[in-house]
């Protein structure tokens, strides 16, 4: 009896056991499903965004909304991988083979998610749902995820930094920058005192505590001075284009600064970016003429204005040694203080702007003959007081400045104070900075005879750089030497406050960075965000919007239900 009884109780245990195993390898594999299914969901919401992005870089919101019909036939398919045949893809209403895609906001000018919280842009929101059932299995699973996605116009100058290419930061004093940093490739930093981010820095590539390599100073040791990040710091993010089209790389970006061929339409993805077409005022020099003419922005129409109603405001018979460049400028000059009076005089210019309307986008471009040791330049003069609608001097030539610029506020030299200030950008080749000091007969002389003095400029920068390179071994100068120098700066400041943007290397001003004491000798730096930036109303003449995919919230919702109640 006692035999029997354990035994039975043997078998009990045994039976327990083996049901617990089998329903828990049943709960198991119930799990396995769902969670390939979820995978399989995912994949095809990943690919319809795949599409949306394209569309969007390419072509606008407008492309994207177009094509709404299209992305939802968009499912993983067994061409792709015979992985798929295990799947069914469904809508959530039913529909088979099918992805539920809508747009459930317009485009309106908002706060943007994710890791661009904190900016503004033009904004439409997308939901991409999908539901995968696991087939040729025991249980019949499914699984639904849920995107929502903003496709997003940024209007650049809302960054502190923006670069296209490499960021190199490697300040040699304590520098803070006030807004946010972005980079399309690697940021390096390697400053030397203590160097603060006070918002969020983002990049598409990664961020490196050492100097680029092919710099002359690179080294593996980790910098001498502090890196401190106040805001978000992100790796990874997705790049940030301006919409010209598929080819996005640095120099198809770099056209928007050339003069546009005759064949291209100004209503082209291209035609719409360039500061050209977007221009109030043109002004092309060759070696026998100078051609105005006066338009609306984005017009393929334009009028000409006469040479001699013009030469009051703009010379063309100055030159002077630029010492990093090694070369001689012919320099095109514009007097700014007298852009506000002569636009209010001309006639052609009220005809086609309206009277009291001064031109506020001049696109000047210096196409005389140069030998090799000569070199093409704008030069701005006059400009502490903008016209009143604010100034944007875009030009594929090297670009200099001279003299306190857009500061009208005499208190204000020297200080982040830009109440006073217009909405003012420089778009250039290469941008140099010159003292109200400079004198062109000196020019040629060693640096040490031009001693420059304290100088302000208000203005948001998008230029080109000399890219720091492996062979031959040289250093791009980094962000805090992005406006060049040719005086002997020593014991005078230069201040800056403005939003910084590279998005192509130099091709007219190529000569590489050299360290102080060759032609320069560097100010004290005192370089701050013009917060004005972040106010759309006060954004510079033809500002660029470069075009972001960004994801507002990933989530898993219930399946065959396209009430999406929360997001997580």
């Amino acid at each position: 009896m006692m035999v029997l009884l354990l035994a039975g109780i043997s078998l009990m245990a045994l039976g327990g056991a083996l049901s617990w195993t089998s329903s828990n390898a049943i709960q198991i594999e119930r799990n396995n499903r769902y969670f390939n299914a979820i995978s399989a969901a995912e994949a095809a919401t990943e690919k319809v965004l795949s599409r949306i992005t394209t569309d969007y870089r390419s072509g606008g919101e407008s492309i994207v909304y177009a094509n709404l019909q299209s992305y939802r036939g968009l499912t993983p398919t067994t061409g792709e991988s015979p992985f798929w045949n295990d799947f069914e893809f469904n809508n959530a209403q039913g529909g088979i083979g099918q992805t539920f895609v809508n747009r459930i906001s317009t485009s309106a000018y908002v706060d943007l998610n994710s890791q661009y919280q904190g900016l503004r842009g033009w904004a439409s929101t997308y939901r991409v749902l999908s539901n995968a059932r696991v087939l040729n299995a025991s249980y019949s699973v499914v699984g639904a995820v849920n995107q929502d996605v903003q496709v997003a116009s940024i209007p650049i100058f809302q960054f502190a930094i923006f670069y296209g290419l490499d960021l190199e930061l490697h300040s040699l004093t304590t520098m803070t920058v006030n807004g946010r940093v972005h980079g399309n490739g690697t940021i390096y930093t390697y400053p030397s005192a203590s160097l603060t981010f006070k918002g969020d820095v983002t990049s598409v590539g990664k961020i490196i505590k050492t100097r680029k390599p092919g710099d002359p100073a690179y080294s593996a040791s980790p910098p001498a001075g502090t890196i401190t990040y106040q805001a978000q710091k992100d790796t990874g993010v997705s790049s940030m284009t301006l919409p010209i089209g598929t080819n996005n790389s640095p120099s198809a970006i770099r056209a928007v600064i050339e003069t546009p061929p005759s064949s291209e339409l100004v209503s082209s993805l291209m035609g719409q970016q360039r500061y050209y077409n977007k221009a109030e005022l043109v002004i092309t020099v060759t070696n026998n003429a100078v051609a105005i003419t006066a338009k609306t922005p984005l017009s393929s129409s334009s009028t000409i204005i006469p040479w001699s109603q013009i030469t009051n405001l703009v010379s063309t018979n100055l030159t002077f040694t630029d010492q990093r460049e090694g070369k001689t400028v012919n320099v095109t000059q514009i007097d700014v203080s007298k852009i506000q009076s002569w636009s209010a005089t001309n006639a052609t210019v009220q005809s086609v702007l309206g009277a009291s309307t001064p031109v506020n986008l001049i696109y000047v471009a210096d196409n005389r003959t140069t030998t090799g040791s000569q070199i093409n330049g704008i030069r701005l003069i006059n400009g502490q007081t903008l016209p009143s609608r604010g100034l944007t001097v875009a030009t594929p030539n090297p670009l200099y400045v001279k003299g306190h610029y857009n500061q009208p506020t005499a208190a204000h030299l020297g200080t982040t104070n830009t109440s006073n200030a217009k909405p003012a950008s420089l778009v250039t080749d290469a941008l140099t900075i010159l003292s109200a000091n400079w004198n062109d007969a000196q020019s040629g002389a060693s640096y040490t005879t031009r001693n420059a003095a304290g100088t302000t400029v208000n203005a948001a920068v998008l230029t080109g750089i000399v890219e720091t390179t492996n062979s031959p071994s040289i250093y791009s100068g980094g962000v805090h030497n992005l406006g060049r120098f040719l005086e002997d700066w020593t014991g005078d400041t230069f201040t800056y406050n403005g939003s910084m943007v590279v998005l192509f290397p130099s091709t007219k001003a190529t000569a590489p960075f050299q360290q102080p004491g060759a032609y320069y000798y560097p100010p004290t730096r005192n370089y701050a965000f013009d917060l004005n930036y972040t106010d759309i109303t006060k954004q510079p003449p033809g500002t660029p919007e470069v075009r972001a995919l960004i994801r507002n919230s990933w989530s898993l919702v219930a399946p065959n239900s396209t009430n999406i109640v929360a997001s997580y």
